[in-house]
């Protein structure tokens, strides 16, 4: 069905491979497009809960592909909104888990952090390298990587294009884990399971609360928790979720499949 992509769904979790080997994984615009297309398939249907994007071993995606990119002129770039696609992944409600081994160069970095939670091998290095090829950052690398480690790390890594380690990036909060390889994807399979068992309604709240960080004042975005967290009581996640605490069982956030 894909060409440059692999996608596999286990219980509520969707998996969407990279799949350009012989590339690193290199971005181009039919990725982007067959992961648009795929994830918003995923994220429209209700059986589906959390998603996970991943590489193979050498490689997440070691960036945009360099021979679309240098052919392009700034009227074309203009015309098309280039990379806009990948605004609009990044805006689907799905939870989704970046599961990187290997290089996460470029686009493929800005893209694992479009993601909610950023899992990573032992053997992951991450970067945004545009400098050395006289660029910038063009898929939002220069907003949400100052967000997530502060300016002056940003600054570091945008302006001298140096790559970190694993280790690096979890001492940073670029990363939430580091695992050795052959655990990644169990891991990641294992957290994404675990959000996807979850009320959806509920995660949505969470995830909108936590974003809302970026965006506002202290006071403004615990005002807005608040609001959320008074606009869950009624809903039936909520109630469910106390009563099953109350009564000693696992709640029924979802509907049994045989049923």
């Amino acid at each position: 069905m894909y060409d440059t992509i692999e996608t596999e769904t286990q219980g509520r979790v969707a998996t969407i491979r990279f799949n350009r080997p012989d590339q690193l994984n290199a971005l181009n615009t039919q990725v982007m497009e067959e992961v648009l297309a795929a994830a918003t398939g995923f994220d429209a249907n209700p059986d589906i809960g959390c998603l996970i994007l991943t590489g193979n071993d050498r490689a997440f995606a070691a960036g945009a592909d360099i021979g679309e990119l240098a052919v392009q002129t700034y009227t074309s770039m203009q015309a098309s909104d280039f990379f806009a696609g990948w605004d609009r992944f990044a805006a689907l409600r799905l939870p989704k888990v970046a599961a990187v081994s290997g290089y996460a160069l470029g686009g493929g970095c800005e893209v694992a952090l479009m993601c909610d939670v950023i899992l990573a091998s032992d053997t992951a290095k991450f970067g945004q390298p545009e400098i050395k090829i006289g660029c910038i950052p063009g898929i939002g690398g220069t907003q949400r990587l100052t967000r997530l480690i502060g300016r002056a790390r940003a600054m570091d890594m945008i302006l001298t294009g140096r790559m970190i380690d694993a280790e690096e990036a979890l001492q940073m909060g670029l990363v939430s884990r580091v695992l050795q390889p052959d655990a990644l994807l169990g891991t990641a399979q294992e957290v994404a399971a675990q959000i996807a068992g979850y009320a959806p309604d509920i995660v949505s709240m969470a995830r909108s609360c936590v974003n809302m960080a970026d965006h506002s004042t202290l006071e403004a975005g615990i005002r807005y928790e608040r609001q959320m967290y008074h606009a869950l009581y009624g809903l039936p996640a909520q109630q469910e979720g106390m009563a099953a605490f109350l009564e000693k069982r696992k709640p029924r956030f979802h509907r049994d499949p045989e049923q």
